[in-house]
């Protein structure tokens, strides 16, 4: 797994590209069970706001909000692919897609915790670990 914390990274279609620079590298490496991670189905990882910069596209990026509005989800109006999104439980963080970092694909990851999303923290719930998502390569 990559010890690294800077990332280039693009959408599907590459109109939309960024640098990154992540606040743990991919220890930060998660998915979450809300309504909406569940059907993204992306995994993430955490960047402060300072610390993603949109090099190229920035005019394509579309914005979907839901439920408190406090979360904002960032996607290619090209491709639909999304890109990274404003965390609610934390808004001074960026999660990124790791699809979307260049040398970098979701299957790298073994295991992958899973968060409950469902009974958000940002609701005053303690933060739970719903279970683990784990890949294993075909033999």
């Amino acid at each position: 797994m990559h010890v690294a914390k800077d990332f280039k990274g693009a959408c599907h279609c590459g109109a939309v590209r960024f640098t990154v620079t992540l606040t743990d590298g991919l220890l930060s490496a998660r998915r979450c069970t809300c309504s909406y991670c569940r059907m993204r189905g992306a995994i993430a990882v955490s960047a402060d706001l300072d610390d993603i910069n949109i090099t190229q596209g920035g005019e394509l990026l579309s914005l979907y909000q839901f439920n408190t509005n406090t979360a904002r989800h960032y996607f290619c109006s090209r491709c639909g692919i999304y890109t990274h999104h404003r965390r609610r439980s934390n808004p001074k963080q960026y999660s990124v897609n790791v699809a979307c970092l260049e040398g970098i694909s979701p299957f790298d990851f073994q295991e992958v915790p899973v968060y409950d999303g469902k009974r958000h923290t940002a609701d005053g719930f303690p933060v739970t670990r719903a279970g683990t998502l784990i890949f294993r390569a075909a033999e």
